[in-house]
């Protein structure tokens, strides 16, 4: 049996441009791992506002990247949340059951310092068999 590991979406750039030296999502197998997403626009600045806007910006970066590799959010099965601010979670938690409502996926969330300017960072796992 060969197994095969296909990788979605270009080396994203950072600040200044420089290349980011990872993939936005992997398939292997039946799984797709995505990359930490946070709060980013598409002109490459984060978004302004507090944790809702930022929890909103960032689930949809990660619909984004999950729909590169052919998934949605009925697919993710475990989502790995850091969040800056422990004072958040209540606000973000509100937000996240927007988008994955009664039946939402195993889930971690902790408090973190961030690599860039921003109030969140979201990591989903997704199942879906080719």
């Amino acid at each position: 049996m060969t197994k095969e590991i296909t990788r979605y979406g270009n080396i994203p750039a950072g600040a200044g441009g420089q290349r980011l030296p990872f993939s936005p999502a992997v398939r292997a197998g039946d799984f797709v791992f995505c990359s930490g997403q946070v709060a980013m626009k598409d002109n490459g600045e984060v978004e302004d506002g507090g944790i809702e806007a930022q929890t909103r910006r960032t689930m949809e970066n990660v619909k984004k990247v999950l729909a590169l590799a052919d998934c949605a959010l009925a697919d993710v099965v475990k989502v790995t949340v850091w969040l800056d601010d422990t004072r958040d979670f209540w606000t973000f938690n509100r937000i996240y059951l927007d988008y994955f409502g009664e039946h939402p996926p195993a889930r971690s969330c902790v408090r973190s310092e961030m690599m860039v300017d921003c109030k969140i960072e979201i990591e989903v796992t997704a199942y879906k068999p080719l």
